[in-house]
Protein backbone atom coordinates (compact mmCIF):
# COMPACT_ATOMS: atom_id res chain seq x y z
CA UNK A 1 0.00 0.00 0.00
CA UNK A 2 1.48 3.84 -0.92
CA UNK A 3 2.26 5.84 2.16
CA UNK A 4 0.03 8.35 0.33
CA UNK A 5 -3.30 7.40 -0.92
CA UNK A 6 -4.26 8.57 -3.99
CA UNK A 7 -8.21 8.27 -3.98
CA UNK A 8 -10.49 10.27 -1.25
CA UNK A 9 -13.44 8.47 -0.73
CA UNK A 10 -16.84 10.16 0.17
CA UNK A 11 -18.73 8.15 2.38
CA UNK A 12 -21.86 10.02 1.91
CA UNK A 13 -22.48 7.99 -1.21
CA UNK A 14 -20.71 5.52 -4.04
CA UNK A 15 -18.92 8.20 -5.67
CA UNK A 16 -14.95 7.97 -5.37
CA UNK A 17 -13.29 11.36 -6.58
CA UNK A 18 -9.73 10.91 -7.30
CA UNK A 19 -6.95 13.38 -6.21
CA UNK A 20 -3.16 13.94 -7.13
CA UNK A 21 -1.13 12.58 -4.57
CA UNK A 22 1.84 15.12 -3.66
CA UNK A 23 4.75 14.90 -6.49
CA UNK A 24 3.59 12.14 -8.30
CA UNK A 25 0.95 13.13 -10.63
CA UNK A 26 -1.28 15.98 -12.16
CA UNK A 27 -4.90 16.33 -11.83
CA UNK A 28 -7.56 15.40 -14.39
CA UNK A 29 -10.87 15.96 -15.36
CA UNK A 30 -13.18 14.66 -12.67
CA UNK A 31 -10.21 14.63 -9.83
CA UNK A 32 -10.95 16.33 -6.79
CA UNK A 33 -8.37 18.92 -5.92
CA UNK A 34 -7.19 21.44 -3.11
CA UNK A 35 -5.85 24.88 -3.12
CA UNK A 36 -2.29 24.19 -4.93
CA UNK A 37 -2.53 21.47 -6.58
CA UNK A 38 -1.34 20.79 -10.37
CA UNK A 39 -3.22 20.30 -12.88
CA UNK A 40 -2.49 18.37 -16.47
CA UNK A 41 -1.90 20.90 -18.88
CA UNK A 42 -4.55 20.48 -21.70
CA UNK A 43 -5.82 21.94 -24.94
CA UNK A 44 -8.59 23.38 -23.61
CA UNK A 45 -8.78 27.09 -21.63
CA UNK A 46 -8.50 27.22 -17.71
CA UNK A 47 -11.28 28.73 -15.84
CA UNK A 48 -12.70 29.89 -12.87
CA UNK A 49 -10.55 28.30 -9.84
CA UNK A 50 -7.12 27.80 -11.83
CA UNK A 51 -4.07 29.85 -12.07
CA UNK A 52 -1.23 29.68 -14.34
CA UNK A 53 1.74 29.53 -12.47
CA UNK A 54 5.18 28.90 -12.89
CA UNK A 55 5.13 25.25 -12.65
CA UNK A 56 1.66 24.95 -14.68
CA UNK A 57 -1.56 25.21 -13.59
CA UNK A 58 -2.59 24.99 -10.21
CA UNK A 59 -5.68 25.41 -8.29
CA UNK A 60 -6.82 27.72 -5.98
CA UNK A 61 -9.53 26.63 -4.74
CA UNK A 62 -10.79 22.78 -3.50
CA UNK A 63 -13.70 20.77 -5.70
CA UNK A 64 -14.29 18.87 -8.70
CA UNK A 65 -12.16 19.55 -11.84
CA UNK A 66 -14.75 19.60 -14.58
CA UNK A 67 -15.18 20.33 -18.45
CA UNK A 68 -17.77 22.67 -19.56
CA UNK A 69 -18.03 24.88 -22.73
CA UNK A 70 -14.33 24.56 -23.86
CA UNK A 71 -13.04 25.17 -20.25
CA UNK A 72 -11.83 23.08 -17.44
CA UNK A 73 -12.68 25.03 -14.51
CA UNK A 74 -13.15 24.01 -10.06
CA UNK A 75 -16.68 23.32 -9.11
CA UNK A 76 -16.27 24.13 -5.74
CA UNK A 77 -17.95 21.84 -2.37
CA UNK A 78 -18.57 24.37 -0.49
CA UNK A 79 -20.62 27.48 -0.50
CA UNK A 80 -19.18 30.85 -1.13
CA UNK A 81 -19.66 34.03 0.64
CA UNK A 82 -23.24 35.18 1.08
CA UNK A 83 -23.94 39.11 -0.05
CA UNK A 84 -27.45 40.42 -0.17
CA UNK A 85 -28.77 41.00 -3.45
CA UNK A 86 -31.31 43.21 -5.33
CA UNK A 87 -34.44 42.07 -4.15
CA UNK A 88 -33.73 40.04 -1.41
CA UNK A 89 -36.04 39.70 1.57
CA UNK A 90 -33.73 39.91 4.80
CA UNK A 91 -34.52 39.73 8.38
CA UNK A 92 -32.77 42.70 10.49
CA UNK A 93 -32.66 44.80 13.71
CA UNK A 94 -32.90 48.11 14.02
CA UNK A 95 -29.40 49.40 15.48
CA UNK A 96 -29.60 52.85 15.05
CA UNK A 97 -31.72 55.90 14.59
CA UNK A 98 -30.92 59.39 13.16
CA UNK A 99 -33.47 62.24 12.05
CA UNK A 100 -34.34 60.36 8.56
CA UNK A 101 -32.67 57.34 8.37
CA UNK A 102 -32.99 54.07 10.46
CA UNK A 103 -29.84 51.67 10.27
CA UNK A 104 -30.47 47.86 10.71
CA UNK A 105 -28.12 45.48 11.18
CA UNK A 106 -29.08 42.23 8.67
CA UNK A 107 -29.87 38.64 10.84
CA UNK A 108 -30.60 36.90 7.71
CA UNK A 109 -31.72 36.57 4.21
CA UNK A 110 -34.71 35.03 4.25
CA UNK A 111 -34.69 34.38 0.36
CA UNK A 112 -31.79 32.74 0.26
CA UNK A 113 -31.08 29.03 1.31
CA UNK A 114 -28.48 29.30 2.79
CA UNK A 115 -29.46 32.92 4.26
CA UNK A 116 -28.70 32.02 7.86
CA UNK A 117 -24.71 32.59 7.34
CA UNK A 118 -22.83 35.42 8.23
CA UNK A 119 -22.54 38.32 5.70
CA UNK A 120 -19.31 40.06 5.26
CA UNK A 121 -18.64 43.13 7.78
CA UNK A 122 -19.32 45.29 4.15
CA UNK A 123 -22.65 44.22 3.76
CA UNK A 124 -24.39 43.85 7.31
CA UNK A 125 -25.67 47.14 7.59
CA UNK A 126 -28.46 48.49 5.35
CA UNK A 127 -30.09 51.90 5.70
CA UNK A 128 -34.18 52.43 5.39
CA UNK A 129 -34.97 56.11 4.62
CA UNK A 130 -38.16 57.25 6.38
CA UNK A 131 -39.56 57.48 3.22
CA UNK A 132 -39.51 53.81 2.68
CA UNK A 133 -40.62 52.95 5.73
CA UNK A 134 -44.90 53.12 5.48
CA UNK A 135 -47.10 54.71 2.79
CA UNK A 136 -47.74 57.49 5.24
CA UNK A 137 -46.15 61.65 6.75
CA UNK A 138 -43.90 60.06 8.98
CA UNK A 139 -41.68 63.43 10.54
CA UNK A 140 -38.65 61.19 11.78
CA UNK A 141 -37.55 57.51 11.57
CA UNK A 142 -38.24 57.09 14.75
CA UNK A 143 -41.87 57.77 14.43
CA UNK A 144 -42.34 54.35 12.76
CA UNK A 145 -39.58 51.66 14.33
CA UNK A 146 -36.96 51.69 17.46
CA UNK A 147 -34.00 50.72 18.25
CA UNK A 148 -34.31 46.80 18.59
CA UNK A 149 -36.53 46.16 16.67
CA UNK A 150 -36.73 43.53 14.43
CA UNK A 151 -37.66 43.92 10.55
CA UNK A 152 -38.38 42.26 7.26
CA UNK A 153 -37.20 44.11 4.42
CA UNK A 154 -36.49 44.48 1.05
CA UNK A 155 -32.78 45.39 -0.26
CA UNK A 156 -33.54 47.92 -3.37
CA UNK A 157 -29.67 48.93 -3.67
CA UNK A 158 -26.21 46.84 -3.00
CA UNK A 159 -23.78 49.82 -4.23
CA UNK A 160 -22.38 51.57 -2.64
CA UNK A 161 -24.15 51.05 0.29
CA UNK A 162 -27.23 48.69 1.34
CA UNK A 163 -30.56 50.27 0.99
CA UNK A 164 -33.89 48.80 2.20
CA UNK A 165 -37.74 49.47 2.04
CA UNK A 166 -40.08 48.09 4.26
CA UNK A 167 -43.14 48.87 1.32
CA UNK A 168 -44.33 47.26 -1.20
CA UNK A 169 -45.73 44.36 0.22
CA UNK A 170 -47.77 43.70 3.44
CA UNK A 171 -45.52 41.37 5.33
CA UNK A 172 -42.74 43.54 5.09
CA UNK A 173 -42.64 45.58 8.54
CA UNK A 174 -42.34 45.56 12.30
CA UNK A 175 -41.82 41.66 13.14
CA UNK A 176 -41.43 42.36 17.48
CA UNK A 177 -40.80 45.39 18.96
CA UNK A 178 -40.02 46.16 22.48
CA UNK A 179 -41.93 48.42 25.01
CA UNK A 180 -39.48 51.04 26.03
CA UNK A 181 -40.97 52.10 29.35
CA UNK A 182 -40.39 48.43 30.78
CA UNK A 183 -39.02 46.38 28.14
CA UNK A 184 -41.86 43.81 27.90
CA UNK A 185 -42.74 42.54 24.65
CA UNK A 186 -45.36 44.93 22.57
CA UNK A 187 -48.78 43.44 21.72
CA UNK A 188 -50.87 44.62 18.20
CA UNK A 189 -53.97 47.08 19.68
CA UNK A 190 -56.84 48.24 17.81
CA UNK A 191 -58.46 49.62 20.79
CA UNK A 192 -56.70 53.47 20.10
CA UNK A 193 -57.12 55.13 16.42
CA UNK A 194 -52.79 55.21 15.15
CA UNK A 195 -51.42 53.78 18.37
CA UNK A 196 -51.15 50.19 16.65
CA UNK A 197 -49.20 48.34 19.68
CA UNK A 198 -49.43 48.51 23.61
CA UNK A 199 -47.82 46.89 26.63
CA UNK A 200 -49.46 44.41 28.91
CA UNK A 201 -47.50 45.71 31.64
CA UNK A 202 -47.39 49.33 31.75
CA UNK A 203 -49.68 52.03 30.21
CA UNK A 204 -47.67 52.35 26.92
CA UNK A 205 -48.84 52.59 23.44
CA UNK A 206 -47.59 53.64 20.55
CA UNK A 207 -46.83 53.29 16.50
CA UNK A 208 -44.97 51.02 14.52
CA UNK A 209 -44.86 49.98 10.84
CA UNK A 210 -46.27 46.82 11.27
CA UNK A 211 -45.99 43.34 8.97
CA UNK A 212 -48.67 41.34 8.77
CA UNK A 213 -46.48 38.61 10.61
CA UNK A 214 -45.99 41.00 13.67
CA UNK A 215 -46.30 38.54 16.67
CA UNK A 216 -45.96 36.00 14.38
CA UNK A 217 -42.19 34.80 14.04
CA UNK A 218 -41.11 34.42 10.72
CA UNK A 219 -44.15 32.93 9.69
CA UNK A 220 -47.48 34.95 8.28
CA UNK A 221 -50.44 33.98 10.01
CA UNK A 222 -53.42 32.66 6.90
CA UNK A 223 -55.37 36.10 6.59
CA UNK A 224 -53.82 38.18 8.71
CA UNK A 225 -55.11 41.92 8.66
CA UNK A 226 -52.23 44.01 10.73
CA UNK A 227 -51.16 45.71 8.18
CA UNK A 228 -54.56 47.55 8.02
CA UNK A 229 -53.59 49.13 11.64
CA UNK A 230 -50.87 50.85 9.41
CA UNK A 231 -53.72 53.03 8.59
CA UNK A 232 -51.67 53.84 5.68
CA UNK A 233 -52.52 57.15 3.64
CA UNK A 234 -54.57 58.43 6.12
CA UNK A 235 -54.39 61.65 8.11
CA UNK A 236 -53.08 61.34 11.26
CA UNK A 237 -55.37 61.31 14.33
CA UNK A 238 -54.88 64.43 16.85
CA UNK A 239 -53.77 62.65 19.60
CA UNK A 240 -51.05 61.27 17.53
CA UNK A 241 -50.00 63.71 15.83
CA UNK A 242 -49.07 65.53 18.63
CA UNK A 243 -46.56 63.13 19.68
CA UNK A 244 -45.14 62.23 16.21
CA UNK A 245 -41.13 63.75 16.56
CA UNK A 246 -41.48 66.68 14.59
CA UNK A 247 -37.72 68.48 13.85
CA UNK A 248 -35.89 65.34 14.81
CA UNK A 249 -37.57 64.96 18.03
CA UNK A 250 -36.65 61.49 19.58
CA UNK A 251 -35.46 59.46 16.73
CA UNK A 252 -31.91 58.90 18.51
CA UNK A 253 -33.22 57.59 22.22
CA UNK A 254 -32.42 53.80 23.18
CA UNK A 255 -35.93 51.50 24.13
CA UNK A 256 -35.96 52.72 27.71
CA UNK A 257 -35.21 56.78 27.49
CA UNK A 258 -38.85 58.07 26.43
CA UNK A 259 -39.53 56.77 30.15
CA UNK A 260 -36.42 58.83 31.58
CA UNK A 261 -36.81 61.85 29.51
CA UNK A 262 -40.09 62.19 27.82
CA UNK A 263 -41.74 62.33 24.67
CA UNK A 264 -40.76 65.35 24.02
CA UNK A 265 -36.79 64.99 24.92
CA UNK A 266 -35.31 67.40 22.16
CA UNK A 267 -32.10 65.83 20.11
CA UNK A 268 -29.36 67.13 21.95
CA UNK A 269 -27.18 66.48 18.62
CA UNK A 270 -24.74 69.79 17.92
CA UNK A 271 -26.00 71.98 20.32
CA UNK A 272 -23.18 71.26 23.14
CA UNK A 273 -20.21 73.80 22.89
CA UNK A 274 -16.91 72.42 24.02
CA UNK A 275 -17.23 74.77 27.68
CA UNK A 276 -20.52 73.87 29.36
CA UNK A 277 -20.53 76.59 31.21
CA UNK A 278 -21.19 78.76 27.68
CA UNK A 279 -24.39 77.14 26.95
CA UNK A 280 -25.21 75.90 23.56
CA UNK A 281 -23.04 76.54 20.92
CA UNK A 282 -26.26 77.97 18.62
CA UNK A 283 -27.09 80.21 21.08
CA UNK A 284 -23.88 82.36 21.34
CA UNK A 285 -23.65 85.64 21.06
CA UNK A 286 -22.86 87.47 18.01
CA UNK A 287 -20.96 90.87 17.97
CA UNK A 288 -21.12 93.29 14.64
CA UNK A 289 -17.94 94.42 13.23
CA UNK A 290 -16.55 95.65 9.99
CA UNK A 291 -13.92 93.69 8.09
CA UNK A 292 -10.10 95.14 8.28
CA UNK A 293 -9.05 93.94 4.99
CA UNK A 294 -12.32 95.08 2.72
CA UNK A 295 -14.07 97.34 5.19
CA UNK A 296 -17.24 94.95 4.37
CA UNK A 297 -19.77 94.71 7.70
CA UNK A 298 -19.39 91.18 8.87
CA UNK A 299 -20.32 89.43 12.71
CA UNK A 300 -18.01 87.54 14.77
CA UNK A 301 -18.70 85.69 18.46
CA UNK A 302 -16.09 87.54 20.22
CA UNK A 303 -16.16 91.57 21.08
CA UNK A 304 -13.54 93.49 18.51
CA UNK A 305 -10.60 95.28 19.58
CA UNK A 306 -9.57 97.84 18.39
CA UNK A 307 -6.07 97.85 16.62
CA UNK A 308 -6.23 93.84 16.02
CA UNK A 309 -6.77 92.70 12.52
CA UNK A 310 -10.67 91.24 11.59
CA UNK A 311 -11.71 89.86 8.81
CA UNK A 312 -14.70 88.00 7.15
CA UNK A 313 -15.01 84.91 5.92
CA UNK A 314 -13.96 85.91 2.22
CA UNK A 315 -10.92 87.87 2.83
CA UNK A 316 -9.70 85.36 5.44
CA UNK A 317 -9.53 82.81 2.69
CA UNK A 318 -7.56 85.43 0.93
CA UNK A 319 -5.18 85.69 3.52
CA UNK A 320 -4.54 82.26 4.05
CA UNK A 321 -4.45 81.28 0.47
CA UNK A 322 -1.40 84.08 -0.14
CA UNK A 323 -3.97 85.89 -2.94
CA UNK A 324 -4.51 89.08 -0.98
CA UNK A 325 -2.42 91.74 -2.22
CA UNK A 326 0.37 94.26 -1.16
CA UNK A 327 -1.81 96.92 -1.69
CA UNK A 328 -4.73 95.79 0.54
CA UNK A 329 -2.21 94.65 2.71
CA UNK A 330 -0.55 98.26 3.30
CA UNK A 331 -4.29 100.11 3.64
CA UNK A 332 -5.06 97.19 6.37
CA UNK A 333 -1.88 98.16 7.87
CA UNK A 334 -2.61 102.15 7.91
CA UNK A 335 -6.09 101.14 9.91
CA UNK A 336 -4.81 98.98 12.34
CA UNK A 337 -1.72 101.80 13.11
CA UNK A 338 -4.47 104.71 13.06
CA UNK A 339 -7.07 102.25 15.15
CA UNK A 340 -4.25 102.02 18.11
CA UNK A 341 -2.83 105.63 17.86
CA UNK A 342 -6.43 106.32 19.31
CA UNK A 343 -6.75 102.59 21.38
CA UNK A 344 -3.44 104.70 22.71
CA UNK A 345 -4.51 107.90 23.26
CA UNK A 346 -8.24 106.39 25.27
CA UNK A 347 -6.26 103.75 27.20
CA UNK A 348 -2.53 106.03 27.72
CA UNK A 349 1.10 104.32 28.14
CA UNK A 350 1.61 102.27 30.79
CA UNK A 351 5.25 102.04 32.31
CA UNK A 352 6.49 99.41 34.24
CA UNK A 353 8.78 101.05 37.37
CA UNK A 354 10.87 98.18 38.88
CA UNK A 355 13.55 98.27 41.92
CA UNK A 356 11.79 100.68 43.94
CA UNK A 357 12.72 101.01 47.53
CA UNK A 358 9.98 99.11 50.01
CA UNK A 359 9.18 102.07 51.92
CA UNK A 360 8.66 104.51 48.76
CA UNK A 361 4.92 105.27 48.99
CA UNK A 362 2.52 105.37 45.86
CA UNK A 363 2.02 109.25 46.77
CA UNK A 364 5.49 109.85 46.07
CA UNK A 365 5.69 108.17 42.64
CA UNK A 366 2.97 110.43 41.30
CA UNK A 367 4.87 113.47 43.05
CA UNK A 368 8.10 112.10 40.65
CA UNK A 369 6.29 111.15 37.50
CA UNK A 370 3.87 113.95 37.33
CA UNK A 371 7.18 116.48 36.74
CA UNK A 372 6.90 114.64 32.71
CA UNK A 373 3.45 114.77 32.15
CA UNK A 374 -0.12 114.29 32.71
CA UNK A 375 -0.79 111.10 34.21
CA UNK A 376 -3.46 108.70 33.96
CA UNK A 377 -3.10 106.10 36.79
CA UNK A 378 -0.27 105.05 39.20
CA UNK A 379 -0.54 101.42 41.02
CA UNK A 380 2.39 100.85 43.31
CA UNK A 381 2.03 96.82 43.52
CA UNK A 382 1.13 95.51 47.29
CA UNK A 383 1.67 91.97 49.21
CA UNK A 384 -2.01 90.86 49.99
CA UNK A 385 -0.88 89.09 52.76
CA UNK A 386 1.82 91.38 54.27
CA UNK A 387 0.41 94.66 52.92
CA UNK A 388 3.72 96.01 52.12
CA UNK A 389 5.07 97.02 48.86
CA UNK A 390 6.34 94.15 46.08
CA UNK A 391 9.33 96.80 45.16
CA UNK A 392 7.53 97.47 41.17
CA UNK A 393 4.67 99.70 40.12
CA UNK A 394 2.88 100.61 37.51
CA UNK A 395 2.29 104.14 35.97
CA UNK A 396 -0.26 105.30 33.00
CA UNK A 397 0.95 108.38 31.02
CA UNK A 398 -1.86 110.04 28.94
CA UNK A 399 0.50 111.12 26.04
CA UNK A 400 3.15 108.63 24.65
CA UNK A 401 5.78 111.64 24.24
CA UNK A 402 5.48 112.34 27.96
CA UNK A 403 6.52 108.58 28.66
CA UNK A 404 8.72 108.48 26.55
CA UNK A 405 10.28 111.53 28.10
CA UNK A 406 9.91 109.60 31.62
CA UNK A 407 11.69 106.11 30.38
CA UNK A 408 14.58 108.51 28.96
CA UNK A 409 15.82 110.40 31.74
CA UNK A 410 14.02 108.25 35.10
CA UNK A 411 16.22 105.13 33.95
CA UNK A 412 18.45 104.48 36.23
CA UNK A 413 17.15 107.06 38.99
CA UNK A 414 18.33 107.00 42.59
CA UNK A 415 15.25 106.74 44.58
CA UNK A 416 15.82 106.54 48.14
CA UNK A 417 19.19 104.52 47.66
CA UNK A 418 17.65 102.55 45.08
CA UNK A 419 18.12 102.42 41.57
CA UNK A 420 14.72 101.98 39.32
CA UNK A 421 14.09 100.49 35.91
CA UNK A 422 11.87 102.22 33.99
CA UNK A 423 10.57 100.74 30.57
CA UNK A 424 7.03 100.76 28.56
CA UNK A 425 5.09 97.71 30.01
CA UNK A 426 4.92 94.06 28.16
CA UNK A 427 1.22 94.99 27.31
CA UNK A 428 1.87 97.74 25.44
CA UNK A 429 4.24 95.64 23.53
CA UNK A 430 2.11 93.09 22.79
CA UNK A 431 -0.32 95.65 22.00
CA UNK A 432 1.91 97.70 19.56
CA UNK A 433 3.09 93.78 17.93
Amino acid sequence: MEAYATYLIKYSGPLIWQTASAGTMNASVDDYVTPGDLINNSDLEFGHGIKIADKGPIALIAGKLISKGGKISISSSSEGPLFPELGDIAIGQVSRLSEKVAEIMLLHIESKDNGHKSLPAERLSADIYVSEMVDRFIPSAGDAVRIRDIVRVKITQTEPNLKATMKGSTSLGVLHAQCPPCGNELKSSDKKIDFNVSCNRCNYSGFRALSTGFGHGYKIPKNSQLHKLNREGERWSKDAESVLGHDGVRPYLSPLADFRRGLNHRNPINTHSRNPNKGPKNNRKMYPAKCTLCGDSTEVPFEPTLGKPLRCRDCLTKIQSGTASKTELSKEREKLNSARDKLQKTRGIKLFVGGISYDVSEEELVKLFSNYGKLKDVHLVMDRETNKSKGFAFVTFSRKKDANKAVRELQGYDLKGRKITVKESDSNARRNR
